[in-house]
């Protein structure tokens, strides 16, 4: 502090954002600076732009939250005790703002009310702060009768800089009913927005069925106007509006900004950054009617306690739109380096995938040309648990959409089997395919058809992916099982057979003596090495058997011709 109109302070850090960020502070009798230390960015406020200054007790020494004309809230920690007196000093005498000692509620309680200052949702015990929740880091809220939740964007997971938990979710529990009068000074004038010429209404607020509002919906419906409010002061690029979502369920309006995208649905709104779109996917459906456009998320968004890490966006083919950005031509070739064009023309599914390859950096990966299903599709129809989608094999990995998206890389699969659920003719229509992985999670795909069987084998074999095939086993296994099934049924067909012949045969006695027993063990006696030929009275007694049926069995006849013949040629040699 060599100057008296200048005060620094090295060591500050600025509040009021998930990545800690430590800088330097400068204060001038025109306004003042906070210079980052690591990159150098650098955030002023001038004067005129001030409106009040505070000065707390925190947990890095002491805080100095600075309140500007606007809404909005900067905040400054890591002053020691003894820099109180100097900056009250400066501050009163150059901003002319009194700098006002404030102390926060350290009860423990978790029963209060809220406030909404600025970007800034304060809870309160008494007259006393106990926290503060930055508005431009909620993600998304979502409510129920008496509950309001809010969700936090998550810092990027590469970032080594953070080596602490953060925190997600954070849910308010607020019954009753609204009135006007039952809330805060800011949240009563947008409450008054809401509930316009309703002057019957005994100070309940009214939605616009005419309904009495909850204070939980009055709660939800003010964080999405002041998420609006802070989104105004961003320019926006483009706005896309009622796309199809497979995966989350709905249609949705979709914002792009310079570093994030904005998700808005009936219910649900999202505040996804661009750092974490990770994937982009463009799929043709197999009904050649439709594309599908998938972004894979990380963090992935939430609705209550399910996770989203992909968006599936489903797009008419013969769809098309015209559309013109808002971003300079010099902002075109510097920034995004030819990446998105100042105005399209084109199908719809292109539009959105060129921006979002363009803003986000990805690459956006199509099927090839190594596998094609039995129907010259890219994809194959199955089955995942209960749910019947589509399985795209791709260049470095599996895809399996639109529900519940699932992402298989060829590097961490450990085999393919493939196999039949039960046995028999009835089950041979379609097969199974297990992925191993190698981290001991399998994934089992179902009902897909046999035809798909040599395409599916041969594009793991190019991939050099293990396969193991049960159903060449099973099949050799189910061939031997259906030949000797297949034979018992004959032996007993046959039997039957046999049993209804006897039945209307006068003589069927003895000619299943004769063909079933005594030639039989004739022949048999033969090789016998006791044997010793046949005699006169057995020859006499087939040649009179011969004689009394050859008129009503001339095939049987011959076959004891036959009998008789080689009989006599044995006793002969």
């Amino acid at each position: 502090m060599s100057d008296s109109r200048v005060h620094e302070f090295d060591g500050i850090y600025l509040g009021g954002s998930m990545i800690p960020a430590v800088g330097k502070l400068k204060l001038a009798t025109n306004g003042l600076a906070w210079r980052n230390s690591n990159t150098g960015n650098i955030i002023t406020v001038l004067q005129n732009d001030m409106k009040k200054f505070s000065w707390y007790r925190v947990a890095k020494n002491y805080e100095v939250k600075l309140q500007c004309n606007n809404g909005i809230i900067y905040k400054f920690d890591g002053f020691t005790k003894e820099d109180y007196e100097g900056l009250a000093s400066f501050i009163k005498s150059h901003y002319h703002i009194v700098l006002e000692q404030k102390e926060l509620s350290l009860r423990g309680w978790n029963w209060g009310r809220t406030e909404f200052q600025g970007t800034q949702l304060s809870f309160l015990v008494g007259n006393r702060q106990v926290f503060e929740i930055p508005l431009t880091e909620v993600a998304n809220t979502t409510s129920t009768r008496n509950e309001v939740a809010l969700e936090f964007t998550q810092p990027e997971s590469g970032n080594k800089r953070i080596k602490e938990d953060t925190i997600t979710e954070m849910r308010f529990y607020i019954p009753g009913m609204a009135t006007i009068h039952t809330e805060g000074e800011d949240l009563e004038k947008s409450i008054k927005k809401i509930n316009t010429d309703n002057e019957d209404s005994e100070n309940l607020v009214l939605g616009e069925d005419g309904e009495a509002m909850t204070a939980a919906a009055v709660f939800h419906d003010t964080i999405k106007q002041k998420a609006d409010l802070r989104m105004v002061t961003g320019e926006g690029i483009g706005s896309f509006q009622d796309l199809l979502c497979l995966t989350p369920r709905g249609r949705f309006e979709v914002d792009f900004y310079p570093t994030f995208l904005r998700l808005r649905g009936k219910t649900h709104d999202y505040k996804i950054n661009y750092v974490s779109v990770i994937k982009l996917f463009l799929l043709p459906k197999p009904d050649e009617m439709h594309m599908m456009f998938v972004v894979g998320l990380d963090p992935p968004i939430r609705q209550g306690q399910t996770r989203y890490p992909f968006l599936v966006f489903q797009f008419a083919r013969d769809e098309e739109i015209d559309i013109t950005l808002q971003i300079d031509e010099e902002l075109l070739k510097t920034k995004y380096e030819g990446r998105l064009q100042k105005s399209y023309d084109a199908p719809t599914f292109e539009v959105v995938c060129s921006i979002f390859k363009g803003l986000t950096g990805q690459k956006v990966i199509v099927p090839g040309n190594l596998y094609k299903s039995h129907h010259l599709h890219h994809a194959v129809k199955c089955s995942l648990k209960a749910n019947e989608s589509y399985l795209y094999p791709l260049d470095k990995s599996f895809l399996f959409i639109p529900k519940p998206p699932t992402l298989i890389s060829h590097s961490e699969i450990g085999s393919v089997t493939f196999s039949r659920v039960g046995s028999g003719i009835t089950n041979t229509r379609t097969f199974e395919m297990k992925f191993n992985m190698k981290n001991g999670v399998d994934y089992q795909f179902g009902g897909i058809n046999r035809e798909e069987y040599p395409a599916l084998n041969e594009f793991l074999q190019l991939k050099k992916i293990k396969v193991k095939n049960e159903l060449l086993e099973e099949n050799t296994l189910n061939f031997h099982d259906e030949l000797s099934s297949s034979d018992d049924e004959d032996d007993r067909r046959l039997g039957r057979i046999g049993d209804d012949m006897g039945d209307n045969d006068e003589d069927s006695s003895e000619d299943e003596d004769f063909v079933a027993t005594e030639s039989e063990s004739d022949v048999e006696e033969e090789f016998d090495e006791n044997y010793g030929g046949t005699d006169s009275s057995e020859e006499e007694e087939e040649e009179e058997e011969k004689k009394s049926h050859s008129r009503k069995h001339s095939r049987s006849s011959s076959k004891n011709v036959e009998s008789e013949s080689e009989i006599d040629g044995i006793n002969s040699i």
